[in-house]
């Protein structure tokens, strides 16, 4: 065991990304805030977040005191966006107990933080020790200790949390844990791991038996859903139709035009008479094409979108929906996809000004 973790941990000392911004920084706030955007985020991603979001929210009270709209306008394109949600609700129950929790039974009751986040930051932050397990870990220990029980299954996270902990060095956890995460995500890769450069070679059992491509088992696949949707961006000369989405929903909380959900692909002729069924039974509207067959995937769901213009003389009332002007669009967080949209329309009014 101390010999696995020996040779991890001299690997980091060669190889590891220590110039990352929020390596090298004992303060609980940042280290949350950076393990929170590098859930589902690739670092290359994730850096530029974190340099704009601490800009941003500097401290946990900056961060508690912001708006909701505030906090996932910065967050807008990373994706999951009940991170952001979360993260905010949690700074002011942070703000309101006084001080950070500096122990990791009362980190891991903060509203988003799992397991995962709560070892990074009671062993970077505070040197307890607590050992992470992520997809990095899962792929490392896997491999090279030949384990097959599926990640995605109780006793395989019971098995693996319990491997990750008796390798952990306890003197320095959050050096073992940054240097097993980074071991992970630059040698011991997902696809065309660095076997023949790999210190743990000589005693790894996937690259022995062949397996590194099968390591680590999953019991499940995900299962995708298809959806239709069809956005109409409502507009006359100054304003926009937005809609916030509300509780509950995976974009809780971002804006969008109005939306058409179809059970499959609808024609241009469906879609206008659905427009008319819904919005417009008397009012004249030019309708045009912005966007088709675009597709934005989600863990569990395949969008596939067509976006239309609707231009009228003067905006519809709508239940919901508010009059948002023109100039003023950008201060509105959107899904990414959305955001795509919007840089069209907006590349269009550009144009239609020259």
């Amino acid at each position: 065991m101390k010999e696995f973790t020996d040779i991890i941990e001299n690997w980091y000392d060669r190889n590891g990304r220590s110039d990352l911004p929020w390596r090298k920084v004992s303060d609980p706030y940042i280290i949350w805030v950076s393990e929170t955007i590098l859930q589902q985020t690739r670092v290359a991603q994730g850096h530029d977040y974190f340099l704009r979001f601490l800009q941003k929210f500097p401290t946990v009270k900056h961060l508690a005191t912001a708006s909701e709209d505030d906090v996932l306008k910065v967050w807008q394109g990373l994706g999951y966006y009940s991170r952001a949600r979360n993260m905010h609700y949690a700074a002011q129950t942070i703000v309101q107990a006084g001080q950070f929790p500096n122990e990791y039974k009362e980190i891991r009751k903060l509203k988003g933080v799992g397991d995962y986040t709560a070892a990074a930051i009671s062993s970077l932050a505070f040197n307890q020790p607590y050992a992470v397990v992520d997809g990095n870990v899962y792929r490392v220990l896997s491999r090279f200790f030949g384990i097959h029980t599926p990640i995605d299954t109780l006793d395989g996270k019971k098995e693996f949390t319990l491997l990750a902990n008796q390798l952990l060095d306890r003197k320095a956890p959050g050096k073992y844990n940054s240097a097993i995460m980074d071991f992970g995500a630059l040698q011991c890769t997902p696809k065309s791991p660095k076997c023949t450069s790999c210190p743990l070679a000589g005693g790894c059992y996937a690259l022995s038996h062949q397996a590194t491509s099968l390591l680590p088992i999953k019991s499940k696949k995900t299962k995708v859903t298809d959806r239709y949707f069809v956005y109409l961006h409502i507009e006359d000369k100054n304003e926009l139709l937005l809609r916030r989405r509300e509780k509950g929903d995976i974009w809780q909380g971002l804006y969008e035009p109005f939306l058409l959900e179809f059970k499959q692909k609808p024609s241009e002729a469906e879609v206008l008479k659905k427009i008319k069924e819904c919005i417009h039974p008397k009012q004249d509207f030019l309708l045009s094409t912005i966007a088709l067959n675009l597709t934005h995937n989600l863990t569990h769901r395949c969008l596939h979108i067509d976006c239309y213009r609707l231009s009228t003389g003067h905006l519809p009332e709508i239940q919901g929906y508010i009059r948002v002007a023109k100039h003023e669009l950008n201060r509105y967080a959107t899904p990414q996809i959305i955001t795509q949209l919007f840089n069209i329309i907006q590349k269009e009014w550009a144009k239609n000004q020259d």
